[in-house]
Order: structure tokens, then C-alpha cells, then sequence
């Protein structure tokens, strides 16, 4: 079997490539057939985006799984978020056929275990990998009595009713709100998510097309989100929603059209998801806004601060029994979403608070926000550990500092903090401040870029 060079494509906790010059159905069907001998499962269950490329690379998937035996849930056309949750729902393994928010060429898999575990490089993608790699390099599988079935099963309407079952919002305000859905997997969720309910929708790029004709379906980029907030304005509406290509992540602006931090948003789920389960655990990771662990305190939580990354997270979560976690990257995790991250649920509990209250947007939304923030800041750098070892020691002897290396180096002072990771995959150091105001991010910034740019 005709293949190429697995070891390129395999990320921290997906496959990602360039198809075909990377990823192509040979590659993908030795993945299903290492898959399934990884998963140890009777079934497994499988879906795709709507990038040209994905239902061939998906069956392709479904027919190395099959040649080993394991029969195979097809769910179809599905955002990641509805996979996880028919791997929750049906207690199977999965694989999702996504490239997320990367450009048309690119397309990817995203694996679990049975009820949306992860699978990342330390928990079986590295063994995966190398099964894989083996089976294209001409080793012969075990055996097999039969080869398993493929069966089709639509869950959309059962996604749906279990989101609503999470978060009842029959009852709210009626409000309008203005979907960007990129081309995306969102235009197909949402409006099944949202019927019935006392929604006005209006739709940006519903239309399915995963060569991505109007913008990026990455909303963590501004750029991707001015069409959103043009039709915010325009329709009166009050608030926006941006999902990314694979509808696992959602962004928030106001009725201003003003975007409302990631932070923001983990601030007030939490305070939700608190108020069902006093004294509960939240998780954030180590570059959310400081006023997140301070509102879960205030709200009788235990914030628990963690690396940058989806493993990470659902691991913590698995470990501390926590309610929910939240990243700046709008990635959002749920305990009764089998603590896999879902944008769409998130989406639902800002309606739940916005439409539950008279106050815009905008006011309800500064109840949770403190602080400025940069942003994340790439520069291109090609020694990361010494540019970093360079900032440390600018500021560790300064007096009411701290420093630690959780993840990358993060310093902290009164009223300020930044963070300085490596990229996993690039020569790129990102860096991430916050402080009181505008002005004091401001500086902070540029007195850290000096070094990291020297």
C-alpha cells in the first residue's frame, strides 16, 4: 500500500496535512485499520466536515477499520463537537475529518476513545502512528474472522436535543442574533440547534462549501470577524456568533458589534455552571484572563490553572472532577458534555444569560472582564530557549516578581502578568500579556518584544 511519511502529518493530538501531497486514502485507511486495532472496540464511530476531500478520506478511514473486524457508525456530514458527542452518547471510539479552521487544501482526523476521551501523542496517537506506518510499509495484519459492517446514522436531531436538554432556552427574551458560520459545519448545526426557539437568526455563510469562498473560517483571526460584526450593527441585532470550520469553537460579539473576549465568556459560563454545582472545580488555562480564577473564587469555585491545550484540559478535568474549563482560544469543555469542548454550547449559555436579563450585551459582558490584553504576539525566532532564557532574566530579580514554567515562562507582577511559550510545530515564540489598563499592556508588550526580538 502506497503511503506517505505519517510521522510528518501527526500533531500533538490530531493528524493534519497538506491532500493530497500528505494525506491521501491509503494514508488514511492504514490510520482506520491502526485505529481500530488501538481502540480495542467492537464499533467505532466516524464523521466528516464539508471540505471536498473529507467523505472519501472518511470511508477510506471506515474501510481500514472494517478490514479489521470493527463495524462502523457513518454519521456523515457533522461539526467535531457532534462527533464527540456520538461518541459520548454511543460509547464508541471516534475519528472526525476535519482540518479544523486551516485553509481548503489541508484536512485532518481527530481521534477518542470511548466517550470523547482524548487521544493525544502520550495516549495513543504516537501507536497509532506507527501501526499505520507499518501497514503502509507492507506488514500483514493479523487475521481476521470477518470483516466488519458500515452503517449510516444520522444524529443531528439527537445532538440537538440533548444541547437543549443542557440549556433550556424556551423561556428567554426573544433576541436576535447573527450567525457567521464560514462555510462552515456551523450552517449545518445551527439551524437545528436553534429551531423552535425565540431566535431570530440571521445567517452569514450557511451555504457548505469547505473551499471557504467568503473568509477563513478561523474567527481567532480579526479579520474573519468584521463581516460578523458589519451585520450586527446593521441588523440591530443583539449579538453575533462565529464558528470555525468545524464548528467546535465559537466567538461572541456584542451589540455593538465589539468582540467579547474568550475570557469573558469562561467567566460567565462559569458562574452558570457554578451556580448548578456549588463549590465546583473550573479549569483555565495559564494565558486566560486573570479575572477568570478571581470570579470562580468570588462565586465559591476552585479555579484550577493548567498548560495551553486540549489534552491538557480534558485531563484535568478527568483528574479534579471539574464542571467546565476554558481557553482564550474560545475552546470550551463541559462535564456533561463528557468533558469535551463544544462552541455551540457554550453559544447557548450566553443566549441563556443575555436572554434570561434585560441588560445588553455588552453590560452583562463587563461584569466579567477586568483587565487589557495583547492578544497573542508570534515572532519569529530561531533560538527560542535562549530569547526566552533573555526575558526571564530581565525580570525574575525584580522585586514582587515571580516566574514559573508551567508552560512556556510566565512572569507575574502586581496588577500584570505575560506568558512567552515555544510553537510546537514553528520557530515561533508567542507571547501574551494582560494588566491593569490599555497603556500599561502597552508597555509591557514592547519592553518584552525588545528581548524577544534581539
Amino acid at each position: 500500500m502506497a503511503g506517505h511519511d505519517l510521522s510528518l502529518i501527526v500533531k500533538a493530538y490530531d493528524v493534519r496535512g497538506v491532500v493530497p501531497d500528505q494525506l491521501d486514502e491509503s494514508d488514511t485507511e492504514a490510520l482506520g485499520a491502526a485505529f481500530a486495532a488501538f481502540a480495542g472496540a467492537p464499533t467505532v464511530v466516524v464523521g466528516y466536515d464539508m471540505r471536498p476531500s473529507s467523505p472519501a478520506l472518511a470511508a477510506a478511514f471506515a474501510r481500514g477499520a472494517a478490514s479489521r473486524g470493527v463495524d462502523v457508525v457513518d454519521i456523515g456530514l457533522a461539526s467535531t463537537d457532534l462527533l464527540y458527542f456520538a461518541s459520548g452518547a454511543l460509547d464508541m471510539p471516534g475519528a472526525m475529518f476535519t482540518a479544523s479552521h486551516n485553509p481548503a487544501k489541508y484536512n485532518g482526523i481527530k481521534m477518542c476513545k470511548a466517550g470523547a476521551a482524548p487521544i493525544g501523542q502520550e495516549s495513543g496517537l504516537v501507536e497509532i502512528r506507527e501501526n499505520a506506518q507499518a501497514i503502509l510499509g507492507g506488514a500483514e495484519p493479523p487475521a481476521v474472522d470477518k470483516a466488519g459492517t458500515v452503517t449510516e446514522r444520522d444524529m443531528l436531531a439527537e445532538y440537538a436535543a440533548y444541547l437543549n436538554k443542557l440549556v433550556d432556552l424556551s423561556g428567554i427574551r426573544p433576541l436576535k442574533v447573527v450567525v457567521d458560520a464560514a462555510n462552515g459545519m456551523g450552517g449545518h448545526t445551527v439551524p437545528t440547534v436553534f429551531q423552535g426557539l425565540p431566535l431570530e437568526v440571521v445567517d452569514l455563510y450557511f451555504e457548505l462549501d469547505g473551499t471557504f469562498p467568503n473568509h477563513e473560517a478561523n474567527p481567532l483571526d480579526p479579520k474573519n470577524l468584521v463581516d460578523l460584526q458589519k451585520a450586527v450593527v446593521e441588523h440591530g441585532a443583539d449579538l453575533g456568533l462565529a464558528f470555525d470550520g468545524d464548528a467546535d469553537r465559537c466567538f461572541v460579539v456584542d451589540e455593538r458589534g465589539e468582540p467579547v473576549s474568550p475570557s469573558t465568556v469562561t467567566a460567565l459560563v462559569a458562574v452558570r455552571e457554578l451556580a448548578k454545582h456549588p463549590g465546583a472545580t473550573v479549569i483555565h488555562n495559564l494565558i486566560t484572563s486573570a479575572a477568570v480564577p478571581e470570579i470562580v473564587r468570588e462565586h465559591g469555585g476552585v479555579p484550577v490553572r493548567t498548560r495551553v491545550g486540549h489534552s491538557f484540559i480534558k485531563q484535568e478535568m478527568a483528574r479534579t472532577g471539574a464542571v467546565f474549563g476554558g481557553e482564550h482560544s474560545a475552546h470550551y469543555y463541559f462535564q456533561d458534555f463528557w468533558k469535551a469542548d463544544t462552541g455551540m454550547l457554550a453559544a447557548m449559555h450566553v443566549l441563556a444569560a443575555l436572554g434570561g436579563q434585560d441588560k445588553p450585551l455588552s453590560e452583562l459582558a463587563a461584569d466579567f472582564s477586568r483587565y487589557a490584553a495583547s492578544g497573542e504576539i508570534n515572532s519569529e525566532v530561531a533560538d527560542q530557549a535562549g530569547r526566552t532564557a533573555a526575558v526571564r532574566a530581565a525580570f525574575e530579580s525584580r522585586p514582587g516578581v515571580t516566574v514559573d514554567e508551567l508552560d512556556g515562562l510566565t512572569v507575574t507582577g502586581e496588577g500584570w502578568w505575560f506568558n512567552v511559550r515555544p510553537s510546537n510545530t514553528e520557530p515561533l515564540l508567542r507571547l501574551n500579556v494582560e494588566a491593569a489598563d490599555a497603556d500599561a499592556v502597552a508597555a509591557l508588550r514592547d519592553e518584552v518584544l525588545a528581548l524577544i526580538r534581539a
